[in-house]
């Protein structure tokens, strides 16, 4: 079963400053059918206009995915992290007993266009800790690159829940297969398309949780782009 979430349907604040759009329950949009999936619990993607960002503020018990899309954030951390994160790069955060970090667009003229990702640990009370790798482009075209796993292999970030990421680049008319293994679930996010999943039709934006399905067939329409959630 693929139950599609349509980009439109999303939660929407617009700050000014911040335009983003919120796939599940964040801040003041809430929807008790959209809490999260599994352990998957924020999609965020999120327009900074220059020279803004999130000023300083804590988090605790929680994986932080970072991934910027067009433009750079500029990160810094009560671990003493201070790094620009740039188109291909993964940003990992494990907040665990508690942390402090800012997220600030240090351009004068161009906005940054990135996806924010909260996953629920395995445990309460871990270590603080972060990482950022780079993945090219040829990486990911016309394959499933990991980017993320909880075991960090094949140079992936390493996340604290049993779950793999990963994200791959379509020319128009290719197609990708993945197999689920029993008992697994996986989440789509559509960063570019359009493309189908099993035959249902997805757009930019659109999410779509997978559930009872051993195989995924994903063909682009255009030249798209994906993330694959694979869940416990």
């Amino acid at each position: 079963m693929i139950t599609r979430r349509p980009s439109q349907e999303r939660g929407h604040a617009n700050h000014g400053w911040l335009n983003t759009y919120h796939t599940f329950s964040f801040a003041n949009y809430y929807d008790p059918a959209h809490m999260g999936f599994r352990a998957l619990r924020v999609i965020n993607e999120d327009w900074v206009q220059p020279g803004n960002g999130f000023g300083t503020h804590p988090h605790r018990d929680m994986e932080i995915i970072t991934c910027v899309l067009e433009g750079a954030l500029e990160h810094k951390d009560s671990m003493g992290n201070g790094s620009i994160i740039s188109p291909g790069d993964v940003q990992r955060m494990s907040a665990g007993t508690g942390i402090t970090h800012s997220e600030y667009n240090p351009s004068r003229s161009e906005p940054v266009h990135l996806l924010q990702i909260w996953l629920l640990p395995r445990e309460k009370g871990l270590t603080p800790s972060y990482e950022q790798r780079t993945f090219t482009p040829d990486e990911k075209r016309g394959t499933w690159r990991l980017i993320a796993a909880h075991d960090g292999r094949d140079g992936a970030v390493t996340i604290h829940q049993d779950v793999d990421l990963f994200a791959t680049i379509l020319e128009t008319g290719e197609h990708v297969t993945y197999r689920l293994q029993p008992t697994r679930h996986a989440w789509l996010q559509v960063i570019r398309g359009p493309l189908r999943a099993n035959g249902l039709s997805l757009q930019a934006g659109d999410g779509a949780a997978v559930s009872d399905e051993e195989r995924l067939d994903i063909d682009a329409g255009e030249t798209a782009e994906l993330l694959l959630f694979d869940l416990g």
